[in-house]
């Protein structure tokens, strides 16, 4: 029996590919031509039922028709706990078939070639590493590799039916413990094996847009550092010209307090009123630019400035970075979600690929986390 494919697309919709008939005419399957439905991660089994079974002719039993029901089984990821009544032989992956799709790396249909990947699984010896000794976890159960996990060649495996109200994200995210899920039509020869995407299968659409995204900021990164560092270095120098007029100032008064003729009697309503002055003109200062008045909202006015100046100097097109930056951080969170749903450690720097880039949006989300917070505060206090 031909297996069908689950592949995910650009839309992050599901693909599932059937090699769907009610009656086995033919044993080669050769002139099967497979279906393509699309379904959302969030669309209940019920709704994939329903798709399945307005492409089947009806059944007669008891002298009636009526629309063959359909059923989801997956793998059962606590076998040694439970003993499903039901149990299903497993095939050798080694005793090919000459007209068996799983073999090809592609699979052609209504024209188009598809890149499916193999469903053969990985050596005994190759899983036998990546499990690791006793008692440390099995790779087929919590890793996500789905079709890629090990396989046994002759054996059986217990499978569960599942809810029809199970959604489908939940279903493929527990069927990913094991290898394949069936699809078991009432009045065919037998079920229908599906191989179970893997992380890696699931993610690969938002990974490569990630790696584009990345590498796209990474060119950014340097001209925006180097912009930053100059910024910074501005801001520097005009906090210390204010310090030197500072001290200017209070120079010019000793001298003219104690070396010259005016005195402390001139001098005092002066300096007075200089300072006063000063202040009201900072305070409006402040108030203008509708910041809090201390140094830092003083040297963050003037270092955005001066990177403004900068960017359009060096060409640097801030709306573009914050636009890369979102669409990464966003990219980021969805393949965070699948890693959770599959239990698994996702590196993100291997699709990221540069620790700066990787900096940039942490810097990023941080800023937001702290802006909500900062949000979240000040509605506390008007409440």
């Amino acid at each position: 029996m031909t297996k069908g494919k689950l592949l995910t697309t650009p839309s992050r919709m599901l693909k599932l590919i059937l090699p769907l008939t009610t009656k086995d005419y033919n044993s080669d399957r050769k002139d099967v031509e497979p279906l393509a439905l699309l379904v959302h991660p969030q669309q209940p089994l019920s709704y994939l039922e329903r798709l399945i079974q307005s492409e089947l002719p009806a059944i007669e039993k008891d002298g009636k028709e009526r629309i063959p029901e359909v059923h989801f089984r997956a793998e059962d990821s606590q076998q040694d706990e439970m003993d499903p009544a039901k149990k299903t032989p497993v095939q050798d992956p080694k005793k090919k078939d000459e007209h068996d799709l799983e073999t090809p790396d592609e699979l052609r249909i209504d024209g188009v070639t598809h890149k499916t990947g193999k469903l053969n699984r990985k050596s005994i010896e190759e899983a036998d590493r990546l499990r690791g000794g006793a008692g440390e976890g099995g790779v087929e159960s919590y890793s996500g590799l789905g079709h890629e996990a090990r396989s046994d060649t002759e054996g059986e495996r217990r499978f569960v039916r599942w809810s029809k109200s199970t959604e489908v994200g939940d279903f493929i995210r527990d069927a990913a413990r094991g290898q394949e899920f069936a699809v078991e039509i009432e009045g065919a020869p037998q079920d229908i094996r599906i191989g179970v995407p893997s992380f890696n299968d699931r993610t690969y659409y938002l990974r490569m847009r990630l790696r584009s995204t990345s590498k796209k900021l990474a060119g950014l990164a340097d001209l925006k550092k180097e912009c930053d560092h100059l910024a910074h270095k501005g801001a520097q120098r005009v906090a210390l010209g204010g310090l030197g007029l500072v001290l200017a100032w209070w120079g010019t008064v000793y001298q003219l307090t104690f070396e010259t003729d005016l005195g402390w009697d001139v001098m005092e309503p002066v300096t007075y009123l200089v300072g006063l002055s000063t202040l009201i003109g900072g305070y409006v200062w402040f108030l203008y630019h509708n910041r809090e008045a201390s140094y830092k909202s003083a040297m963050n006015i003037t270092i955005s400035r001066r990177q403004s100046k900068l960017y359009t100097e060096k060409g640097f097109d801030l709306e573009k970075w914050q636009t890369l930056i979102e669409e990464a951080n966003a990219l980021r969170k969805e393949v965070k979600m699948v890693a959770n749903e599959y239990d698994v450690e996702w590196d993100e720097l291997q699709d990221e690929k540069h620790e700066k880039v990787v900096e940039a949006l942490r810097k990023e989300r941080r800023k937001k986390e702290n802006g909500k917070k900062g949000g979240d505060d000040k509605d506390g206090e008007d409440d």
